[in-house]
């Protein structure tokens, strides 16, 4: 699954502590200067991959210096990025970059440039970038490399739009200016009994934005045993902050499954799940649910759950419209935390650029016993073989903020509550579960009783009790609720949504797998 969701909190409390100011001194990241630089261009990057998996694959340095070796948290935490330091500080862009030191979980190293006119130019470390603080002892070395870089945005330099750091996960913001979910440039094998693969971002170049743009390009080479690849990403900051996204990938022998736009959140308990609710707080989750546009034209929404067993969910798609893991809920009551601000905390949306093809989107969810471990997956798997030799190519945006691009014409999920069936006061001879799905928005803000909504409700197993769809006016829309009668299946795929007299969908189709 990756890092875990405590290495990625320490990583949000880094990125704060790294833009404090210090006092100026010399070592500036500047890379321009230094000669006449390389020639460089996406063809060239292509090239460059595309030879790399043609050779065996050689594991990144993971050695430290001797002072870097051993220090612990409270000693990296104090190695900061001098923000008087940054990169394009003296150029009046709209981007500044500063950079990530190595050290505790980042041991590999990975190389920057930054590119003007064609050009590329190696970005150098110096201890003169960052200070370090009483428990950082560092010595002269050679160029160490940086862990990673983050980049803020004119008008807010201290606080990050997006960061990349450790393998190939980076994560960005909309306008709350709050971490959430990490994307990955790929997964490989994740979700699978056999060890998972996390492929590294070995270097980057970063393009020198004109002055009047509001766009940033980066570029990077991937590798890994299994792959090697070129991406491209061309980041607008905003609400939402879209990047879009183009990869190239080499893979050097087979790969039973290759992830393409991979997200990783965490869900310990929300309204749908409360198997880990001794807290304060009523819910705690990066993201609530799963929702995917097929490309039939349905909208597709699958509440998250923290499972007491690994849980593994695939849905067959033809050419897919869109899909990510979403923070729908943004009510602050619902969640009570003034730290974490789980009620802001940003939505991930794929939409896929060009022919995709037939495959499937993936979720993975594994048990959690607390906030700090990132238990959730979801990516695109292609349905085609991915064998050595190929090239494989895929161009997608990513929108990071409140609100996905696009929603449903028709009622969206907005709520999911699971409790014990049958009616209060009456004696169950059998288990039964009441689930009870509220929709709001389209047309069903204009229905009401007499326009005879009806649920539609499937079950793989067991039977259904009392379905029933009523106008909520509370929320502007409608409830669904039913009770299911598992009898001793241990799971149940459940299918819900709503129709008019005439038969026509106006919801969007709730999907949810029920265990015991």
């Amino acid at each position: 699954m990756g890092v875990t969701r405590r290495e990625l909190l320490y990583r949000m409390a880094a990125l704060a502590a790294w833009g404090a100011a210090a006092p100026l001194m010399p070592g500036r990241a500047e890379a321009v200067g230094q000669g006449e630089g390389e020639p460089f261009s996406k063809d060239w990057l292509l090239d460059r991959a595309q030879k790399l998996a043609r050779a065996p694959y050689a594991p990144p340095s993971e050695r430290l210096p001797a002072w870097l070796e051993h220090i612990d948290w409270d000693a990296y935490q104090s190695i900061k990025f001098r923000a008087d330091q940054a990169l394009w500080l003296d150029e009046d862009l709209a981007f500044q970059v500063r950079m990530f030191h190595l050290g505790l979980y980042y041991r590999k190293p990975v190389v920057l440039h930054e590119v003007v006119d064609g050009r590329s130019y190696p970005i150098e470390y110096s201890r003169d970038l960052f200070e370090f603080g009483p428990k950082v002892k560092p010595s002269r070395t050679h160029d160490l490399g940086f862990a990673g870089f983050r980049v803020a945005v004119k008008d807010d330099f201290e606080r990050d739009m997006f960061a990349f750091l450790g393998a190939s996960y980076f994560r960005a913001v909309g306008k709350t200016m709050q971490y959430g979910l990490s994307a990955r440039g790929l997964a490989v094998n994740a979700g699978k009994e056999t060890p998972e693969e996390f492929p590294d971002f070995r270097a980057f170049w970063l393009e020198r934005p004109a002055a009047d743009s509001y766009t940033m390009v980066i570029h990077a080479l991937l590798d890994s045993p299994s792959i090697a690849g070129a991406y491209s990403f061309a980041v607008t900051p905003g609400e939402p902050t879209v990047m879009q996204v183009e990869s190239h990938l080499f893979p050097r022998i087979a790969v039973e499954r290759l992830g393409i736009a991979p997200m990783t959140s965490m869900f310990l308990n929300g309204e749908n799940d409360r198997r880990v609710a001794d807290d304060f707080r009523p819910e705690i989750h990066d993201c609530d649910g799963l929702a995917m546009r097929r490309g039939s034209g349905e909208w597709i929404w699958r509440p998250l759950r923290n499972p007491s067993g690994v849980l593994f969910n695939a849905y067959a798609d033809d050419n897919p419209r869109g899909f990510g893991l979403l923070q729908r809920d943004r009510v602050f009551d619902h969640y009570q935390d003034d730290g974490a601000y789980y009620d802001k905390r940003p939505s991930l949306w794929i939409e896929p650029v060009g022919d995709w093809g037939k495959g499937e989107v993936i979720l993975v969810e594994i048990p959690a016993k607390d906030e700090t471990f990132d238990n959730v997956v979801a990516f695109w798997h292609p349905a085609e073989p991915v064998l050595p030799g190929q090239h494989l190519s895929f161009s997608y945006r990513m929108y990071w903020g409140n609100e996905p691009p696009a929603h449903s014409n028709n009622g969206e999920v907005v709520a999911t509550r699971i409790g014990l069936g049958g009616v209060p006061g009456d004696k169950l001879t059998v288990v039964k579960r009441k689930f009870v799905i509220d929709f709001r928005g389209g047309r069903l803000a204009e229905l009401g009783w007499k326009d005879r909504v009806e649920p539609v409700i499937s079950a793989s197993e067991g039977r259904i009790e009392a379905p029933a769809a009523r106008p909520f006016k509370e929320i502007g829309g409608w409830r669904c609720n039913f009770d299911l009668v598992p009898g001793a299946a241990e799971k149940v795929n459940l299918r819900v949504y709503l129709r008019d007299e005439q038969g026509a969908a106006v919801s969007e189709t709730w999907l949810y797998q029920w265990s015991p």
